[in-house]
């Protein structure tokens, strides 16, 4: 399953990436996490980031994608991944399709969290954070109302309000998400990507429609494996019979040895049968000579005299 979430701050697209995470086992990829830690890490592009943002300038979208492809080499990617926060305009999605096609990782669906303005702002002014795991919990949640202490960490620590959670702030943030990241919008649908859930109401209520749109995506990220496997097999060629030996041609000294041997294994009754018969043979043969001489005095004895 390979998704971005999009939608409006405070829509609820780091809530629901949790709990796609817990349910399919998949990474949630951030890039200001990734930023963070290549930053803090040293790292070629960490470095890079470092410079850009002590020259007081925007981090290069090269530099995101960059990371992004980095952590997409991952082991824990091979199943799929889910892209929070990223991209935020047309032209790091357009830089994104492209490098993910060179990896051969291609969105399965774009999912669009569909969230009234006024209600963002009261989620937003609502929004606590847990500074050890991250955990984003709200105080308006009817779930865990006046939430003050992480639940999630054993040591429960207290929670806290990032600055720009105010009410001016968030006017400003979707401002520039009207011009900049709501074009996507239209440039996903075009792609037959775009999945809208509404994203009001109740977080679990919320959970179940996200699934529910992500069914076809999650059924075709299953097998497109087994079509993989299945297209490895056939392409797999036939192995070649090996050939039978030929028979070695036989020498002219080999056939008379056998045919001599041969004749020396006639059957003795037969041999038997031969020397029974000649004697009886010899014996006609004599016979009939006597036969012939006698007639033939005979006939000489009856001949008449000539005067």
């Amino acid at each position: 399953m390979r998704i971005v979430l999009l939608g409006a701050p405070g829509s609820g697209k780091g809530t629901q990436a949790q709990r796609l995470v817990a349910r399919f086992g998949v990474p949630q990829i951030s890039t200001g996490d990734l930023l963070r830690s290549a930053v803090a890490r040293g790292t070629p592009l960490g470095l890079k980031a470092t410079a850009a943002m002590d020259a007081g300038a925007l981090v290069s979208d090269e530099i995101v994608i960059a990371i992004i492809r980095e952590r997409l080499g991952q082991m824990d990617v091979a199943g799929g991944y889910i892209l929070d926060g990223f991209p935020r305009n047309l032209a790091q999605a357009r830089s994104l399709a492209s490098m993910l096609a060179a990896i051969g990782q291609p969105l399965d669906a774009v999912v669009l969290f569909n969230v009234d303005y006024g209600e963002i702002t009261r989620r937003i002014s609502g929004r606590r954070t847990c500074p050890n795991c991250g955990t984003i919990y709200n105080v308006h949640d009817a779930a865990t109302p006046g939430i003050t202490h992480c639940t999630s960490c054993a040591a429960g620590p207290a929670l806290t309000q990032r600055p720009d959670d105010n009410e001016q702030t968030v006017t400003r943030r979707l401002a520039v998400y009207d011009e900049q990241t709501r074009p996507l919008i239209e440039h996903y649908r075009a792609q037959g990507l775009l999945r809208s859930v509404d994203a009001e109401g109740p977080v679990d209520e919320v959970t179940a429609r996200l699934i529910a749109v992500l069914a076809p995506a999650t059924a075709a990220s299953r097998s497109a494996p087994m079509r993989k496997a299945k297209a490895k097999t056939k392409a797999k060629p036939k192995a070649k019979r090996k050939p039978k030996p030929k028979p070695k041609p036989k020498t002219k000294a080999k056939a008379k040895a056998k045919a001599k041997a041969r004749g020396k294994a006639r059957p003795k009754a037969k041999q038997r049968a031969k020397a029974r018969l000649a004697p009886a043979r010899k014996a006609t043969r004599t016979s009939v000579r006597k036969t012939a001489r006698k007639k033939a005095r005979k006939g000489s004895r009856k001949s008449p005299r000539r005067g």
